[in-house]
């Protein structure tokens, strides 16, 4: 086995293969080409192989040296690596977070960028899921699930009481003219969300409305098509007042009667048992649950 060549000169030498040119390298290194010349010459002696061929203008890698290049230039870029990660001051950090679409794309995502504002070195990546109830994914640190709470892991915490409320475009609620009611609504083009299908009849019962919905003209497997639907122009639909709070603020759907449904069901954050100890499990925690707070305090000021 022979004695690995001197670092100095691999390092002319990996300069000079990415650039195709002794001369180039010695400007990425501070030298001159003749001096990159003679490290490739020790080099080439010490490995009794040429890694270059001279030319009249120029040079160019063997096959050889083509070979030995990607070698080389592969094991700088790993030691690169292994510094940073270990000794760097900023070492990024994955996090890898689960959530409904409606609630990765309706709440988590639109505020996101406040998050990364405050911890440029965490690497959030989001994946989505209609429903999930377990870690089938053990790469997955944080889930943010909708549910009772009932749970095997051991780092669950409750991010609020939800309401839900009927909501539609301001120009399918004037179709109605002088008989907008709830009960009109309730009649007309319903968007059913799969999985709350009765939150019209238990909005009924809770307020003693008496609510007919004759048919379905819609059903949507998430809130978020369920919203992006009647913001089209027509229908109404019953949705989280969580998920409809950014299609309010901005004008695009409005909340047309003043009545709400306690849901049973809520949002938890629920952290995997194996990433309890991340420190960057607990600052995007913290943050989540501070985001919902904030929510909570709005939709409680100003509701529907």
């Amino acid at each position: 086995m022979k004695d690995l060549p001197h670092v100095i000169w691999l390092k002319a030498f990996d300069s000079a293969a990415r650039h195709n040119s002794f001369t180039a390298a010695a400007s990425e290194l501070g030298l001159t080409p003749a001096a990159i010349s003679q490290q490739i010459r020790h080099l080439e002696q010490h490995l009794d192989a040429q890694l270059f061929r001279r030319l009249p203008r120029g040079v160019s890698l063997t096959d050889v040296g083509q070979a030995y290049a990607q070698t080389i230039g592969k094991s700088f870029e790993d030691m690169a690596l292994a510094t940073n990660g270990l000794f760097g001051k900023k070492r990024t950090r994955i996090l890898r977070v689960r959530a409904s679409i409606s609630c990765a794309a309706l709440v988590i995502g639109p505020r996101l960028a406040a998050f990364k504002a405050a911890h440029p070195d965490i690497l959030v990546q989001m994946t989505t899921s209609v429903w999930a109830d377990r870690f089938d994914d053990e790469a997955l640190d944080v889930d943010i699930r909708y549910g009772l709470g009932n749970w095997g892991e051991a780092q669950i915490a409750h991010l609020g009481h939800e309401y839900a409320v009927p909501v539609c475009r301001a120009d399918y609620a004037q179709s109605f003219g002088e008989n907008l009611t709830i009960q009109s609504l309730a009649a007309g083009d319903v968007v059913q969300i799969i999985g709350s299908e009765t939150d019209w009849g238990k909005l009924s019962e809770l307020h003693h409305l008496g609510l007919k919905v004759t048919t379905d003209w819609l059903k949507a497997d998430s809130s978020l098509i369920a919203l992006q639907t009647v913001s089209a122009g027509q229908g109404v639909t019953m949705v989280l007042e969580s998920f409809a709070r950014q299609y309010l603020d901005q004008g695009v759907l409005i909340a047309p009667v003043p009545y709400r449904l306690p849901k049973r069901r809520s949002h938890y954050l629920v952290v995997n048992d194996r990433a309890q100890l991340k420190e960057e499990v607990r600052l995007f925690c913290n943050w989540v649950q501070s985001l919902y707070q904030e929510m909570t305090f709005s939709e409680a000021e100003h509701p529907g």
